[in-house]
């Protein structure tokens, strides 16, 4: 029972760390393909991100030794799992017996891939009978070829009851979906006017934000982690015990360069073109507002990030708050970046106009 806990605890955080990776990407689809992004489609997705690792986590993990290693053999008889049903049932305790548990288990893990399909794809029962015994088959196959030949065989039975039971719970899964109610599913099949300019809110600007930051936060990751791997391999444990300031500096500088050009060229931070913002609007020259306000936003940030220890320690977290505090207040929701450059925040899909230069609200 430990062991399991782990296991699903193990799927949770891999969800969350490969959730964060493409929380940008799945954002900007968002709001190009549906026009926006509600709670309900993304805990749906982040749902089945979580499902699917999980499913490798149960089927596949832990990953044995090779010295510890067991072949184990394969069961093709379709009609093995009577047996086990019998056995339980003259055993007296069918709703305790670990036979039967685990075939009860291998309907049930399957159940929520049919939910997903449904609520998700718009798919029906012929889709999740395919999709359930496709995964089912390939979890198999890679238990039988000891994980594509990781292992000199399989460590696990490759069983073609399991192929059954995953099968019939992906499909009692589709078929408890459709009994939801229409307006509880999320109609990503359905036709909807993803280009009709959606009201400006504090949350759709916070979630801006927080896209820019994930930008600059991972982009700063895919720069280090090369930069410390060649330099483990040139140096070995000394510099892994080292701290270099440098890389740190040509990673900072590196995204300071890429985030200012892309605000110069499109006018938009990635978050703003993510959530599909932008400002307009200015008595500055376009190309001044454009700077004016990246040093207001992502940019201020980055360059604080820039200061020693002792500033940018206090310096950076209460930039993050004033900027986070002024969304509210601000006209439009325009924020901070937009207070310095003098520009009011509207949808990027709204006719292009020239607008007054807005009161400080």
């Amino acid at each position: 029972m430990r062991d399991q806990v782990a296991l699903g605890a193990l799927a949770i955080v891999a969800g969350v760390l490969v959730g964060i990776v493409l929380f940008v990407p799945f954002v900007a689809v968002s709001y190009r393909r549906r026009g926006g992004l509600t709670f309900g489609r993304f805990a749906l997705w982040f749902s089945l991100l979580v499902y699917f690792l999980a499913i490798w986590t149960y089927t596949l993990l832990p990953l044995p030794s090779p010295e510890s290693i067991r072949c184990a053999g394969v069961n093709l008889d379709p009609l093995d799992f009577v047996g086990d049903i019998r056995g339980a049932i003259s055993r007296g305790s069918p709703l305790t017996d670990p036979a039967l548990l685990q075939l009860v288990l291998n309907v049930m893990l399957f159940l929520p891939l049919g939910f997903f399909v449904r609520v998700l794809f718009r798919r029906g029962i012929l889709v999740a009978l395919l999709c359930g015994f496709g995964l089912s088959l390939f979890i198999e196959c890679t238990q039988l070829t000891g994980v594509w030949g990781l292992y000199p065989c399989a460590y696990r039975v490759f069983d073609v009851v399991d192929l059954m039971t995953n099968t019939l719970g992906a499909v009692l899964g589709v078929t408890l979906a459709l009994l939801l109610p229409r307006a509880m599913r999320v109609r990503d099949g359905e036709r909807i006017d993803a280009d009709r300019p959606r009201p400006v809110t504090s949350l759709r600007r916070l979630i801006g934000m927080l896209c820019d930051l994930l930008v600059v936060g991972l982009g700063s990751i895919a720069i280090l982690l090369p930069w410390q791997i060649v330099d483990v391999l040139l140096r070995g444990s000394e510099a892994a015990a080292d701290d270099d300031p440098t890389a740190e500096l040509v990673a900072n500088l590196v995204l300071i360069a890429v985030t200012l050009t892309w605000t110069l060229v499109t006018g938009r931070t990635p978050g703003n073109a993510a959530v599909q913002l932008r400002y307009t609007g200015s008595r500055l020259p376009a190309g001044l507002a454009r700077i004016v306000r990246y040093l207001g936003g992502i940019g201020g940030f980055q360059l604080l990030n820039l200061l020693p220890g002792e500033y940018g320690s206090w310096l950076v977290p209460l930039f993050a708050l004033v900027s986070f505090i002024l969304v509210f207040p601000t006209r439009t929701h325009r924020g901070l970046p937009g207070l310095v450059s003098g520009q009011r925040l509207v949808d990027s899909r709204a006719a292009e106009e020239r607008d007054p230069v807005p009161v400080d609200a």
